[in-house]
């Protein structure tokens, strides 16, 4: 009688375990409060290579600048000018682009030195550092405070290539080049290496 009680009764405790079992598992769904619930992310990309470029530019000297800007715009007649005054830190890299670098430019002479023809150095880049820059005020923008701050940040970005370049940053990038690359080319040569300048400047080679 007993073992035929338990038989009957087995489909009903097995579904009662199964019940609490499910609702342990949605309960904190169900309650949670949905206004302290963390956003989903959902992210979707597609990334398409597009082009591939052979650099050879050797970075040899970078320049860090601080400057304060003040830049006034002329806006409307009988209104003061606008102005924004910005605290601007730029950097300038100067380079050499080895892709330059011909086979007429590599001279052996005898079996004790190579002579080398380095191309002329450049200013390759130049750039504002917003992360370390900010706009101290801004007057009589009259709403247009973005646009201001943009032009002003345009102007600071062409100051930074003159500031460098009047700081003769080519020069010293010349100069670090000799430094660099006379022992390095000398290691893997076995010979004295003498560095002289391109007299012309190469021609690119005509398409076809």
């Amino acid at each position: 009688m007993l073992f035929r009680l338990l038989r009957r009764l087995l489909p009903l405790l097995f579904l009662v375990g199964l019940g609490w079992f499910l609702w342990r598992k949605v309960q904190p769904a169900l309650f949670e409060n949905p206004l302290n619930a963390e956003p989903r992310v959902m992210v979707t990309h597609n990334t398409v290579l597009t082009k591939i470029e052979a650099l050879g530019r050797l970075e040899l000297v970078r320049y860090r600048f601080k400057d304060v800007v003040e830049y006034r715009k002329s806006t409307y007649r009988m209104l003061p000018d606008a102005k924004v005054a910005l605290i601007v830190a730029g950097d300038a890299i100067g380079c050499l682009d080895l892709r330059k670098v011909r086979a007429q430019d590599v001279v052996f002479e005898g079996d004790s030195v190579v002579r080398v023809a380095l191309p002329a150095p450049e200013l390759c880049s130049w750039q504002i550092d917003h992360s370390q820059s900010k706009v101290y005020s801004t007057q009589n923008s009259f709403f247009q405070d973005a646009e201001l701050v943009d032009e002003g940040y345009r102007y600071a970005e062409k100051n930074v290539r003159r500031a460098a370049l009047q700081s003769g940053i080519l020069a010293q990038t010349q100069q670090n080049a000799e430094q660099i690359l006379r022992p390095l080319l000398q290691t893997i040569t076995g010979r004295r290496v003498v560095l002289t300048h391109q007299l012309t400047s190469p021609q690119a080679p005509p398409r076809r």
